[in-house]
C-alpha cells in the first residue's frame, strides 16, 4: 500500500475534522465531497453504506465512517491513519477550549457565536439528510421504515438503539422474502 495514499487519508480527515462543528452527521457532506468527489476513492452509494454501518456500530458516527473509509481505502493500516486524523482535531481544540472557556463563559460574544454555531450545525445536518434521501433507493417499503423510525424517535421518544435494530431487522426480513422475486 502506498504511504502516499495513508498520508493523504490522514490529512483529509485531519480537515474534515478540523473544519466542522456539529458532531458526525455535520462531517458526513464533507466526508462524501471529499472522498467521493474530490479524491473518487469511493462513489455515493459506498458512502450510503458506510454512513449505514457507521449509524449502525457504537461510537460517534464520524469517527466510525471514517474508520470504514480508510479500511476501505487502505486497509487497517488507513483505518487507523482515518481515525487519528478525524479524532486529533477535536481533540486538542476541546482540550484549549476547556481551559479557555471557563473564564469567557458568561461572556455574551460567546454565547452569540454558539448560538450561530448551532444554527450551522443544523443547515448541515440537514443537507445531509437531503443528500442521502436523493441518492437512496426509493422504495415503498424504505418510506415506510422512515416514517416509521421518525414516529417512534420524535413522537414516542423510543430510544434510538431499538429503533435502529429494528429497522435493520426488518429491512433484512424484507430482502429476505421479497428480494429474490425483485420487489425489494
Amino acid at each position: 500500500m502506498p504511504v502516499n495514499k495513508v498520508i493523504d487519508l490522514f490529512v483529509t480527515f485531519l480537515k474534515i475534522g478540523a473544519f466542522t462543528f456539529g458532531g458526525g452527521y455535520a462531517m458526513i457532506p464533507l466526508i462524501q465531497r471529499e472522498v467521493c468527489e474530490n479524491k473518487k476513492w469511493l462513489n455515493d452509494d459506498d458512502i450510503l453504506e458506510i454512513v449505514a454501518i457507521a449509524e449502525s456500530t457504537p461510537g460517534p458516527v464520524a469517527i466510525n465512517a471514517a474508520t470504514f473509509v480508510g479500511s476501505r481505502t487502505a486497509g487497517t493500516v488507513g483505518a487507523v491513519c482515518a481515525t487519528l486524523g478525524v479524532v486529533l482535531p477535536s481533540f486538542l481544540i476541546i482540550s484549549v477550549i476547556s481551559y479557555v472557556l471557563r473564564a469567557f463563559q458568561e461572556s455574551r460574544a460567546v454565547q452569540y457565536a454558539f448560538m450561530g454555531i448551532r444554527a450551522g450545525v443544523l443547515a448541515l445536518i440537514l443537507k445531509a439528510v437531503y443528500t442521502m434521501f436523493r441518492s437512496a433507493k426509493k422504495h415503498g417499503v424504505s418510506y415506510f421504515i422512515m416514517a416509521a423510525a421518525l414516529v417512534l424517535t420524535a413522537l414516542l421518544k423510543t430510544d434510538a438503539v431499538f429503533v435502529i435494530i429494528g429497522c435493520g431487522t426488518f429491512g433484512l426480513v424484507w430482502s429476505l422474502i421479497f428480494g429474490k422475486k425483485g420487489e425489494g
